[in-house]
Formats: structure tokens, sequence, C-alpha cells
């Protein structure tokens, strides 16, 4: 038992290994958005890539349903706050992108996000997400 009374359980070397093959496809979905992602693509295309690469590798969108979210990726653009709806917004040169994925493989879910730059960005701009991109990397 834990300090607070919750029972800790212990995955086995097999859960393990589907753990660690839901979250490897989880980063193969943020990997392939990272080369194709681009100015003139909308938010909705992003999803589609995140969806036929989940698909295609035996998963399960993990989001898509979920209390009746209606898309594979959540995608916020600039501004915007997390878990944003993907849809018809075009990315232009400059946009910063968040992509949230969630995918279910074998009972169990790898869930990551990452922000993305869309072409040319600004050098304050640029300067905050690689900043954000290495405090993220120490803290690990």
């Amino acid at each position: 038992m834990s300090a607070r009374g919750h029972r800790i359980i212990v995955k086995s070397p097999d859960e393990q290994k589907k753990m660690r093959a839901a979250c490897r496809l989880t980063a193969v979905v943020l990997g392939e958005i990272e080369k194709k992602i681009r100015p003139g693509m909308t938010t909705g295309m992003i999803d589609q890539v995140a969806e036929e690469i989940i698909l295609g590798g035996g998963g399960r969108p993990s989001f898509k349903g979920y209390r009746g979210y209606p898309a594979s990726a959540c995608v916020s653009v600039n501004e915007e706050l997390i878990h944003g709806i993907p849809g018809d917004r075009v990315l232009k040169g400059g946009d910063i992108v968040s992509v949230d994925v969630g995918v279910t493989l074998d009972g169990f879910i790898g869930d990551a996000a990452r922000t993305f730059m869309v072409g040319p960005v600004a050098g304050d701009i640029r300067q905050l997400v690689e900043s954000a991109r290495d405090a993220f990397l120490a803290g690990c």
C-alpha cells in the first residue's frame, strides 16, 4: 500500500511490453506529423494523418468518441488552449501547433503531446518553443 492507502500495481513484463508498444506507436504518430506538417495543411489533415497511422499500426485512437470527442487528435494553433478540435483551420508559416495523441493498443494507452513550428517562426516564439522543449528534456 502507498502512503495514502492506494495499492501499487506492478505490471508484468508482458504488460510492460504492451505499454511500451502503445507508447512507441504514439511516438511514431507524432514523428510522422512532424515530417508532414506545413503551411497550407488544415488541422483536420493532421487528424487524418494521426488516425491513419494509429489504425495502420493496429491501434485505436483513444480520444475519438471519448465523452463525445469527434477526432483522433487534439490540435491547437497558436493562442488556443489544449484539446482543440481539428477541422478546416489552415496552417500558415509562423504558427505553432500543439498536437496531442492517444493510442490504445492491446489494452494499454500511449498518450503524448508535442508542439510543432510551421514554416519560419519568429525568433522569440522559436526561443519559447525550444526553451520549453529543453526544460522538458532536462526534467526527464
